[in-house]
């Protein structure tokens, strides 16, 4: 096992994919909630057809991404997007720090409150413990934080297909019922495709994991398993939240919920640690991103980039500034232009790489 973990193989098509699943979960659907809005409430095929929109999407995005990033030798997005737009890059900046100040807030918010309502631990305690993890982490750096993003995502996809072997064990007729009804309402594609772009903005922080890739076959081929491997907790939720539809459609938390519906208290202890460790992970590996943009800016100035100690400042006061904007009503301004900013991540990020990025691949393939 050892030998695997240390392998090309393993660093080069498993890694990449286990960042971005652990990033994206904290965001995207750590309670469930982004599912049933996203997928559950389109019916079970419906749902089922919107999740095959976004892991294409994904999968497209994702390998043009790693290809890009390997060809030019780029793995902060301020180079990337200075390659793909030129002097345009600025626009992907001011869409990331919003989206960055938007994130980092809820994720602080959640995690100080996940260990109040479950172990009675203070808000301000919980916000603690992140605080100082995120800080150890961003310390050690990139290597640290893929290998402890990765292990993470093993334990959870333990704990969310022990939730759906449950699941299925207790409540199998309904969801049969709802795979022969196939049911599909208008909406499906639209909404997986919003899907797609509301999480793969986050993509261009994750390029540290790219520096792996040696040719054009690895870079394709770990963003499609990327993809894969980030999609398919998603679709163990859309099967199993159909075990209490139309019910899970008005639960804020639809996870929480189900769980204490059939009497799982075991695993919910487990579920909200492991999503408390999440959140953690999300805003750790986001934070690497903006380290390592700002790396290569001063080491382009001065030949050195910040100390380690500088890392975890930066990381821990990212958090404690989030935390505080949201205290402030920030995080419902930004949330309330989220639509928008989704749409400005499509013409600064999605359009430019899939038009000038593609043509700049194709062409220095044939060269």
């Amino acid at each position: 096992m050892p030998g695997f973990l240390n392998s090309r193989i393993f660093k080069v098509y498993i890694v990449p994919g286990a960042v971005f699943q652990s990033v994206m979960v904290g965001g995207g659907y750590g309670t469930g909630r982004e599912i049933v809005e996203y997928f559950t409430r389109f019916g079970f095929l419906g749902g089922l057809l919107g999740l095959g929109i976004a892991f294409a999407c994904m999968a497209a995005i994702l390998a043009l991404t790693f290809e890009f990033a390997r060809l030019f030798k780029v793995y902060d997005y301020r180079n990337f997007f200075k390659q793909l737009l030129g002097r345009g890059w600025v626009a992907f900046e001011a869409l990331i720090i919003l989206l960055f100040l938007l994130v980092l807030a809820v994720l602080a918010s959640a995690a100080g409150n996940i260990l109040q309502d479950n172990f009675g631990i203070s808000y301000g305690a919980g916000l603690s413990i992140m605080l100082v993890v995120v800080g150890v982490l961003t310390f050690f750096g990139r290597d640290v934080i893929a290998k402890v993003l990765t292990f993470w995502s093993f334990f959870l996809y333990a704990v969310f297909f022990t939730f759906f072997i449950t699941v299925f064990s207790n409540d199998w007729a309904p969801i049969s019922t709802a795979m022969a009804q196939a049911e599909v309402l208008d909406g499906w594609w639209q909404s997986g495709f919003r899907y797609a772009l509301y999480n793969i903005a986050a993509a261009p922080l994750l390029l540290y994991v790219a520096r792996a890739f040696e040719t054009r076959k690895e870079a394709v081929g770990s963003g499609i398993i990327a993809a894969a491997i980030a999609m398919l907790p998603a679709v163990v939720f859309q099967f199993a939240f159909f075990a209490a539809y139309p019910e899970i459609l008005e639960q804020p938390i639809p996870t929480y919920w189900m769980m204490g519906q059939l009497g799982m208290s075991v695993l919910l202890v487990v579920y909200s640690i492991m999503l408390f460790g999440t959140f953690i992970e999300t805003g750790a590996g986001m934070l690497q991103g903006i380290n390592e943009r700002i790396d290569a800016y001063l080491e382009e100035k001065r030949g050195q980039g910040l100390s380690r100690v500088a890392h975890a400042v930066i990381a821990v006061s990212a958090i404690g500034v989030s935390a505080i904007l949201s205290l402030w009503g920030i995080t419902s301004l930004i949330a309330q232009g989220y639509g928008t900013m989704a749409w400005g991540f499509l013409l600064v990020y999605v359009i430019p790489l899939i038009t000038i990025g593609f043509y700049r691949i194709i062409k220095s393939g044939k060269q």
